[in-house]
């Protein structure tokens, strides 16, 4: 092996997946790399270009990987020494949809596909490496702080949560395939194929797969002269066929195309060669479920100019979720790609307010409260905000608050449209008591902490669990002060919130049964959301603030940071936190079947299995309940 050579693979071994490879190997795939000298703001592709034979490993510099987006070059990925990019030509034939650029002088590798491909095929720990990294987008080196080697994927990606959706995706496929016999006569095959636009038929016997033949075997062995098209189809067929089961995701199917070096995969029954065709998965389908990954929905939330175009993408959330929940992925991975989701939304319906209103009259903040300020608004449930606005001279403050008022109710109004309902108590931004200046809102916060439950003074909870929509995040900063300086030794603020927290009904009833309505449209039905998932979010959000824990407002992250925080009862918080997941599952499947906001379950429709689970679930609140009354003197509101 030459000087060159030996340098590159010795600089390989110390990146994942290349430390999975023999000296051997890794000395066969450096012989073949080509070395490319990147000039500062240099191209190596561009959004469009045709993919290239190879991949590449950034060997020194950064490369930027780009989009545009909104007529504007948007960054969204930095790729240091060690990362690996321009992986599209392994999973798609289409064209690349980022640019990378030299962010100053760098090098490259390239790697040729054709060269790297068997390493890919043969060893499992490269195949799984690539396919974990593909989904998840997660850093790959030895070392984390050292060598900041990543695999960059040149889809359009937004998040790790939202890349590793990919895994999970179901592909929508053809279920109804070509089929035909291995006495099936090319010519007549290609005519069928023709007139039905389909550019593949399976060939089977008693309809199990024998082999397949694709418009390329047409092309490559019977438009060249090779087979004249009187010959029988098993003459030109490709076998052995690729076999899938019926819910292979995105990122498998495109996985075992890359491993197999096809464009066709079969869909059987029990996923094998030996039982019967369901269907056929062709990269067309690939490409067009990239259109439903969350990065693409975020891109055409910000190209949208109307309350229905937003609310074809919020359907299309919706369905998201549902396949998501089918499939099992972890219920915080879908909350937090859906409030990512549900936040671009926000925010393009206040933006296109400001665009038919005209420029702000003054800095502001729009703040998500509630459910969506808390980032679990998996439903479609209503509503909840705050506007903040900069203080402004007396004579101005009058216009300037009319400004923001009809910008809420312009914004509200569009999200109802969206399919958010108005929030029934009117906790929103069009509601000129929750729009006012810096000021004010210090004054409210000061009032309701200081003085809570006097003079119809009563505090909503739900109004310390915020986060910033649009605008300047220094006013939600000001108000995160005035809180975390109000709780300190504000035993008075404890009693009432430790009350609060306490004074849902209980899930259960002595004897251990479901404490169900007794009267009203949801008669003997449980209410999922009061009874049980409430109390865990206002216990969570009681003991965040009294632990001074600073910017942290989902309800499952609470309880997880606060095991941390109060390790004496780490096991009650941990216990609560799975059980906070369980139930807002239970929540989510009933909303989605009933096309509600899933908080009424109705118990006679569980399995005995599934009353268990719930029942288990409602356990750890009795020691939350105590932890409460122990920690906190509630004397004041009882």
């Amino acid at each position: 092996m030459n000087t060159i050579a030996a340098h590159i693979a010795d600089f390989l071994k110390e990146y994942s997946p290349f430390d999975h490879l023999t000296i051997q190997e890794l000395s066969e795939i450096a012989a073949n790399i080509r070395v490319v000298n990147l000039q500062k703001h240099k191209s190596l592709f561009q959004i469009n270009d045709i993919v290239h034979d190879s991949f590449y490993v950034v060997a020194s510099g950064v490369i930027d990987l780009s989009i545009i987006a909104d007529a504007e070059e948007t960054i969204l990925n930095k790729c240091h020494v060690g990362a690996i990019f321009g992986l599209r030509p392994f999973f798609a034939k289409n064209n690349y949809r980022m640019t990378a650029k030299a962010r100053e002088e760098s090098i490259v590798y390239a790697i040729p596909i054709a060269v790297f491909r068997p390493f890919l095929a043969n060893n499992t720990e490269v195949l799984n490496f690539l396919l974990e990294n593909f989904a998840t987008n997660t850093p790959n080196s030895k070392d984390s702080e050292s060598l900041r080697g990543n695999l960059i994927s040149d889809s359009v990606f937004y998040t790790d949560q939202q890349s590793e959706m990919q895994f999970f995706q179901t592909l929508s496929y053809n279920t109804n395939p070509l089929t035909t016999t291995v006495y099936g006569i090319v010519k007549d095959v290609a005519q069928l194929m023709a007139e039905t636009r389909i550019n593949s038929t399976i060939v089977c016997e008693n309809d199990v797969p024998l082999g397949i033949v694709t418009d390329t075997d047409m092309s490559s062995k019977i438009a060249t002269g090779r087979y004249p098209v009187t010959v029988t189809v098993d003459k030109i067929m490709s076998k052995p066929v690729i076999t899938v089961l019926e819910n292979v995701s995105l990122a498998e199917a495109q996985l075992l195309m890359l491993k197999n070096n096809v464009t066709h995969l079969c869909v059987t029954l029990d996923g094998t060669d030996t039982t019967i065709v369901k269907g056929v998965i062709s990269e067309h389908d690939l490409i067009i479920a990239q259109a439903s990954n969350p990065g693409v929905l975020i891109k055409e939330i910000k190209r949208s100019q109307s309350a229905n175009e937003l609310k074809q993408i919020r359907v299309r959330l919706t369905n998201l979720v549902q396949t998501s929940i089918q499939k099992n992925i972890p219920l915080t991975h879908i909350a937090n790609i859906t409030s990512e989701i549900n936040f671009a939304i926000l925010k393009r319906a206040i933006e296109l307010s400001i665009l038919d209103l005209g420029s702000p009259p003054a800095r502001f903040a729009w703040l998500s409260i509630g459910s969506q300020g808390r980032k679990e608004q998996l439903l479609l449930t209503d509503q909840d905000s705050i506007l903040i606005f900069e203080d402004v001279a007396d004579e101005k403050y009058r216009d300037v608050k009319d400004y923001f008022v009809t910008l809420g109710k312009r914004t509200t109004l569009t999200l109802e449209k969206v399919g958010y309902e108005l929030c029934p108590n009117g906790h929103m931004a069009s509601n000129m008591i929750w729009c006012k200046s810096l000021t004010d809102w210090i004054k409210q916060y000061d009032s309701w902490m200081k003085a809570p439950g006097e003079k119809n003074n009563n505090v909503s909870s739900i109004f310390f669990d915020y986060e910033l929509v649009f605008g300047d995040q220094k006013l939600e900063d000001a108000i995160s002060n005035v809180v975390f300086k109000n709780v300190k030794n504000n035993t008075l603020f404890f009693d009432y919130l430790g009350n609060d927290a306490l004074r849902k009904h209980s899930p259960l009833t002595f004897f251990k049964n479901f404490n169900v309505e007794e009267e009203g449209p949801y008669k003997n039905m449980f209410d999922i959301k009061t009874r049980a998932i409430m109390p865990l979010v206002d216990s969570a959000r009681l003991f965040t603030l009294y632990f001074d824990l600073k910017g942290i407002n989902n309800t499952y992250v609470r309880f997880k940071q606060l095991s941390i925080s109060d390790p004496k009862h780490s096991e009650i918080y941990l216990n609560c936190a799975e059980a906070y997941l369980i139930l807002s599952k239970f929540r989510t499947l009933e909303g989605l079947k009933n096309e509600n906001s899933g908080q009424y379950i109705n118990l006679e429709e569980l399995s005995k299995i599934d009353k268990e689970k719930l029942k288990n679930a409602l356990l750890p609140m009795k020691e939350l309940e105590e932890l409460i009354k122990s920690k906190f003197q509630l004397t004041q509101f009882s």
